[in-house]
């Protein structure tokens, strides 16, 4: 199948931040095939694009996606009071289709918004039936996602080690990748943390750990589990020694900067990061408190950035949110450009719109004033999965009601207030 998007203002990613005015981008069987002015494309579909920014899909390097049914519950919370309400009265009460619904609102919502790619952070398997709800959720969706299994509880028993092995086992669809969202040695004895890292080795995962303040990245190094393969999230407060030790092993970062700047967590290490050579990417992490697209994380990361003295440009924070997100997560050379070869995941804004024009230039207009309500097309792998501004899955308005059915049973569940 051939598609191409003709007459639009292209940004690409890839080797460097690169406007293109009036240029086509010509798709063939969900690969992007050649970019550039007046493509040849017979018997092509073709998507009109003038009038619109053509960019990658943004990609969002840590989420948790089952909190999407707790939207903006804990907006004034500090990191102690979320993990209080959150993870120790609201998460316990979750059943494996609260989970469903969730996932899948999460998913529709970075969809709609123009994330083409989620690392979901999944630390909410209670049983198995919880994990299948969230894969099931995700896989129906439509979106490119790793899914981060994250164990049911701090200790080291053998059920979850089996669990582990069995996600690892499955067989996914194409666009769902697994990963070891790994407890320890943060929130978990160090012992559980070692046995994760070797577990996660042996079975070829991605490692990926929350970790702030000072500590943790020695301990890793001196255990011999640093690698290429952990992801360090968040990283606030980290040593000049720990930032060295991370780019020396190939590790890399994944900065979550409005929910750590309104948690206080500390100020966000995106610039601390890239100025040591570590490739990062950017997160939503939790819309208990946060907007959910990733125009608000760009404009987090540039504004917390350049208010503490960094020289981040607005084209950095785009390649973090596409290019530079990809390689946090192993897809490298896969997604986050428009090179010929990669996979099609693609968004089209609407440069006319209000808020948005008139566009002197692209880049800042993406990441200054671009948001949800601009993206006209969403492509993922090719696929169309939304057009004129609508998503095309069917069952929308069914995902609404299952995600609002199920936050007020969690409200009820838990003792907190009935959502309106």
């Amino acid at each position: 199948m051939r598609m191409l998007i003709a007459g639009g203002t292209v940004v690409d990613t890839d080797p460097e931040v690169r406007v293109l005015p009036d240029a086509d981008v010509l798709i063939e069987d969900g690969v992007i095939a050649a970019v550039g002015a007046n493509l040849a494309a017979e018997d092509a579909q073709v998507l009109d694009a003038t009038g619109m920014i053509v960019l990658p899909g943004l990609v969002d390097t840590h989420r948790h996606m089952w909190q999407s049914v707790l939207r903006s519950i804990a907006a004034d919370t500090t990191l102690g009071d979320y993990l209080d309400l959150v993870l120790g009265r609201l998460g316990p009460v979750f059943l494996a289709e609260d989970v469903h619904a969730a996932n899948l609102w999460g998913a529709l919502e970075a969809l709609d918004s123009g994330t083409t790619t989620v690392y979901d952070w999944s630390h909410i398997q209670i049983t198995p039936g919880h994990t299948d709800a969230a894969l099931d959720a995700l896989a129906g969706s439509g979106i490119r996602c790793v899914f981060g299994y994250a164990p049911p509880g701090a200790g080291s028993d053998p059920r979850r080690r089996a669990e582990v092995r069995r996600i690892a086992g499955l067989s996914l669809p194409a666009l769902v990748t697994p990963a070891l969202a790994a407890l320890g040695p943060v929130y978990g004895p160090a012992e559980a943390a070692r046995a994760d890292w070797l577990l996660a080795r042996e079975l070829g995962l991605q490692i990926s750990v929350h970790a702030t303040g000072t500590g943790t990245v020695e301990w890793l190094h001196r255990e011999g589990l640093l690698g290429p393969d952990v992801m360090f999230v968040h990283g606030n407060g980290f040593t000049d020694e720990a930032m060295g030790l991370i780019a020396d092993s190939g590790g890399v970062a994944s900065v979550a900067p409005a929910v750590e700047s309104q948690m206080g967590h500390g100020l966000p290490e995106t610039g601390r990061f890239r100025g040591f050579g570590v490739t990062t990417g950017l997160g939503v992490d939790t819309v208990t408190a946060t907007p959910g697209d990733m125009f608000a994380v760009m404009r987090a990361a540039f504004a917390a950035e350049r208010a503490r003295g960094g020289s981040l440009t607005a084209a950095e924070v785009l390649r973090m949110a596409t290019v530079e997100g990809a390689a946090v997560l192993g897809m490298d050379g896969l997604i986050g450009s428009l090179r010929p070869g990669r996979q099609a995941d693609v968004v089209m804004l609407r440069a006319g719109d209000l808020g948005l024009a008139p566009v002197h230039d692209p880049v800042g207009a993406v990441v200054t004033a671009a948001g949800p309500a601009n993206v006209d097309t969403v492509i993922v792998a090719g696929r169309v999965v939304k057009r004129d501004g609508r998503l095309l899955r069917a069952g929308t308005r069914g995902a609404l009601d299952a995600v609002s059915r199920s936050a007020a049973r969690i409200a009820r569940a838990a003792g907190t207030p009935t959502p309106a």
